[in-house]
């Protein structure tokens, strides 16, 4: 058993009894623990909207039960979210970290970070039928339409990270580095990253970015 990987955490408070009661609902009719998956990782993915130039990096808005009633979220978030509702019904469930390089990124996204390369990438990984998978569940169906790539679904089975191709056959995105798979959300990490990645953009002392 992952009992490390199946506890509450500061970040990934799945005992709240609203991130349960989420997780129970949407997993409705299901009986095994990859239906169960497959179902959070569905709504994860397309109950919020991805949003990276609205980041409220403050510990306490990145802790999974007040994530849970928002509209939109970025990948850290959605990771966060989709692990502690994991956990919530007793999947063992880690994050995991990576920096990506996005091949079609918007200008305007290109513009604010200076680089496409996007750092701390977060996803969620889950342990089932005895191996990890990975797990992205943070670009949503009508973003990805928008951006002409297929729309990343998970099987229960293989690895759902993002997108390596575009629609069209073209690089989409590129995994670059690996920071390795975390219990809770490594918030001090992150954020160093972030600052030493960016550092024209200035993080200001309430951490709220509005990078529109």
């Amino acid at each position: 058993m992952k009992t490390e990987q199946l506890r509450p955490t500061y970040f990934l408070n799945s005992e709240h009894p609203e991130i349960h009661a989420f997780a129970q609902s949407v997993t409705e009719g299901c009986n095994t623990e990859k239906e169960k998956t497959i179902a959070l990782f569905n709504a994860v993915r397309d109950n919020y909207l991805y949003d990276p130039y609205h980041l409220d990096l403050r510990p306490q808005t990145l802790v999974a039960s007040n994530i849970l009633g928002r509209s939109s979220a970025y990948c850290v978030e959605k990771a966060v979210l989709l692990c502690a509702l994991l956990r919530a019904l007793s999947i063992p469930a880690r994050l995991n970290f990576g920096d990506v390089k996005n091949h079609i990124a918007v200008d305007r996204i290109v513009q604010i970070l200076k680089t496409d390369v996007l750092v701390f990438h977060g996803c969620t990984e889950v342990f089932l039928e005895g191996a990890w998978i990975k797990l992205t569940p943070a670009f949503n169906k009508s973003l990805c339409e928008k951006l002409g790539v297929p729309v990343l679904e998970f099987d229960g089975t293989n690895d759902a990270v993002f997108q390596q191709y575009s629609a069209d056959g073209s690089t989409f995105m590129e995994y670059l580095q690996d920071h390795g798979s975390f219990n809770d959300l490594p918030y001090a990490k992150m954020l160093a990253s972030f600052k030493e990645s960016y550092p024209h953009i200035k993080f200001p002392e309430d951490l709220i970015l509005n990078l529109a």
